[in-house]
């Protein structure tokens, strides 16, 4: 599929000097819609005209998408309509639908689906709600970020559960094998990345879930990193628990996520933090005795309370914008980038230390290395210096580097990157 970027530009170059109320998006969008088609993730005309509804500066390389994917304009267009809505007729609710938008995507039903506002909000859920004593062990990764190791070494160090961990493999079926070897009859749970914030490399997610089940193990998943570079289906995955965000691989609003917990699962997953919505409606404060009521019937017991309308609704246009260029053709395209990104670096030679696996089933769009011999932090700050946008890694004590690519970039970011690195070696 080719598209005619002199006419795209007619409705789109101009949206960094416009005011959104100004811009016909829908103009713009239009050009980029592929009807269920298929694109090359080599039609760099195509690909280009999708960059021009980012308001991304031209004059950075943006490299890091895995801690924060830019918004479209779309997405801010819709943020903004609904925030304005609400101020100026005083509407209130509305943001409960997102949840049914958010089921289709990720293939689940409405009811499964709780808001929240980052992967950490519902890790913490399904941590301090899982029934879990002390003594016993829960698995985790030696690539954790803060946001799923922090909950489980807190509830380690107020409930007396053991944390153990597994370095991953470098396929995917070493990794099954580190998480088969660390399991007792005292693991109560594997709460593991779907895929890695260090290094990004990608889980036998759907593996992990059937050998948790056979062994009667929850799975809890951190899904950060999963929608929007995969396409994902949390069913025929079998997960108990699935908490992911909506403003990185999605490109949704900033503090916008949502929280699967399987249907039934709900009665076992202890909810703690509840209001208006997560309740059935039948508590009363006058009866005597006073009526506690019950929780809602669905994954809305674990999230209650006012939220804001506007970022629910660029979740919804943050799908839209997916859809419109099919999700299939963007996992492609990240995945061509992210196989160009690791070629590049193991084409410098051995002077590169490659911490994600070159397995094609277990790689996509993030890469980790260590340049040897140069300290991660300063090749980061020279890549800062230099106006490339990247990650430098210190979880864990791995002291390494991490590029992360999306629709929005192009080979040449990258060859901007590898002529750096070169360099330094």
């Amino acid at each position: 599929m080719t598209t005619n970027r002199r006419n795209f530009i007619k409705s789109a170059s101009a949206l960094a000097a416009l005011s959104l109320s100004e811009i016909d998006l829908m103009a713009a969008t239009q050009q980029i819609k592929t009807e269920g088609k298929g694109v090359s993730p080599e039609d760099e005309n195509y690909w280009n005209n999708v960059r021009q509804l980012f308001p991304l500066t031209k004059d950075w390389a943006y490299l890091n998408n895995g801690t924060m994917g830019p918004s479209p304009y779309p997405v801010i267009e819709a943020t903004k309509k609904w925030m304005l809505d609400g101020d100026q007729f005083g509407n209130y609710g509305g943001w409960e639908s997102t949840a049914t938008k958010l089921a289709a995507f990720v293939g689940a039903n409405e009811d499964e689906i709780a808001l929240t506002h980052n992967v950490t909000d519902g890790i913490n859920i399904a941590c301090w709600g899982i029934p879990i004593k002390k003594g016993e062990e829960v698995i985790l990764t030696t690539h954790e970020h803060v946001g799923n190791a922090f909950p489980w070494l807190c509830r380690e160090r107020l409930d007396g559960i053991v944390v153990r961990a597994y370095t991953p493999g470098n396929t995917a079926e070493e990794t099954l094998e580190r998480i088969k070897a660390l399991i007792t009859n005292k693991t109560r749970a594997i709460a593991t990345p779907h895929i890695p914030c260090t290094q990004g490399q990608i889980f036998p997610i759907k593996e992990i879930c059937t050998l948790a089940r056979e062994r009667e193990i929850f799975s809890i998943i951190d899904g950060a990193h999963g929608p929007g570079m995969l396409s994902i289906n949390l069913h025929d995955m079998g997960c108990d628990t699935y908490a992911s965000c909506c403003h990185k691989w999605m490109l949704g609003p900033k503090g916008t996520g949502f929280l699967y917990v399987r249907k039934d699962f709900q009665e076992t997953l202890q909810t703690y933090f509840v209001g208006g919505g997560s309740d059935n409606g039948k508590w009363n404060m006058a009866s005597v005795p006073i009526s506690t009521g019950d929780y809602a019937k669905s994954a809305h017991r674990y999230y209650g309370g006012t939220q804001a309308l506007g970022l629910y609704k660029g979740v919804d246009a943050a799908i839209d914008f997916i859809e419109t260029i099919g999700m299939t053709n963007i996992h492609n395209r990240i995945k061509h980038l992210g196989a160009y990104v690791q070629d590049g670096l193991l084409a410098i030679g051995d002077k590169i230390e490659l911490i994600t696996p070159t397995e094609d089933r277990s790689r996509c769009a993030v890469n980790g290395f260590r340049i040897k011999g140069v300290e991660y932090t300063k090749f980061y700050s020279l890549c800062a210096e230099n106006k490339i946008r990247i990650r430098s890694v210190a979880e864990n004590g791995l002291n390494s580097l991490r590029v992360s690519t999306h629709i929005y970039n192009n080979k040449a970011e990258i060859d901007k990157l590898l002529v750096l690195v070169k360099s330094v070696v």
